[in-house]
């Protein structure tokens, strides 16, 4: 099971919607979560001092030799300020969904100041449907699952066409009023499940139709019972991976093999190894696949 997390839920939702969060983001932003973690004026300011000359390696603050070093890392650090960016105000998401019937009088001073709040947790209801102008009748569905890997997201819910509209327009509302992150509404896309793919870590996920036939025996009658039961399909996205294999010249754009005339300079035993390396790699990470077939697919186009 490649992902236990979706398998139980998904496919008993109808409505799935898609789309990208902003990348990157500005450095200031970056900034500007981090003050509530740094109390110290001049720490933070030293940190924006960091940051700012981190992204422009070309400063005369790092030395010639350190520019190779934080090149190679320079991508993961603005990955994991982006990643904890994001969080910022996911938090406030989950915080809403799972603590809507739990509410107490309690100052969350930290919290709602991300958004311009003070106040108790008894007078948000009315506070937060004026400044989002929308219904708390939203995170009473116990059905709403909400997916992010880097910048893709997805979330999902058995409901209506009107409550996934309302569920856009929470998310829109959230990033462009509250964290000034502008996002394109058109870019959210709202499909039914069972008749649209959505593109996920390298993977199609799709709810199918699995049915079944079972054969029962009572006495001298047989019974033969049809069930059909909705399933998870992870499917590998061969056309991404043909695209992918032709720019390495491993094959032409309609998936047909082609030697390579740099491989004649090569030992028997480095192809052999540079082509045991690709399909262990490849046949691991889709190993949790439901159709196997395009995976045979792409070791012909490796093996020749």
């Amino acid at each position: 099971s490649i992902f236990p997390f979706l398998e139980d839920q998904f496919p008993h939702l109808n409505y799935v919607s898609d789309g990208l969060l902003p990348y990157p983001i500005h450095l200031e932003k970056v900034v500007q979560t981090l003050r509530y973690w740094l109390k110290d004026p001049s720490s933070l300011h030293l940190l924006r001092l960091f940051l700012h000359e981190y992204w422009n390696l070309n400063s005369p603050f790092f030395p010639k030799k350190s520019i190779c070093f934080f090149a190679k890392r320079n991508l993961r650090l603005f990955v994991f300020l982006y990643n904890s960016y994001v969080y910022e105000y996911e938090s406030i998401f989950f915080f809403l969904r799972i603590q809507f019937f739990h509410l107490r009088s309690k100052l969350f001073q930290v919290l709602f100041e991300r958004i311009y709040f003070y106040g108790k947790v008894e007078n948000f209801t009315e506070v937060f449907a004026n400044s989002f102008q929308v219904t708390l009748q939203l995170f009473k569905d116990p059905h709403m699952h909400y997916v992010r890997y880097q910048e893709t997201f997805f979330f999902a819910l058995k409901g209506t066409p009107l409550i996934m509209k309302k569920w856009k327009y929470y998310f829109v509302n959230l990033f462009q009023c509250h964290f000034f992150v502008w996002f394109q509404p058109e870019q959210i896309y709202i499909n039914l499940l069972d008749k649209s793919s959505i593109d996920f870590m390298g993977y199609l996920l799709s709810v199918k139709l699995n049915p079944s036939v079972i054969r029962s025996q009572m006495l001298e009658n047989s019974f033969i019972i049809e069930n059909t039961m909705k399933k998870l399909d992870t499917i590998v996205p061969i056309i991404p991976l043909i695209e992918l294999l032709a720019k390495m010249k491993f094959c032409n754009k309609v998936g047909h093999p082609i030697s390579k005339p740099t491989w004649t300079d090569s030992s028997d035993s480095d192809l052999i190894d540079r082509f045991v390396y690709i399909c262990r790699n490849v046949s691991h990470y889709y190993s949790g696949s439901s159709n196997k077939k395009s995976l045979y697919q792409l070791k012909y186009i490796l093996r020749l």
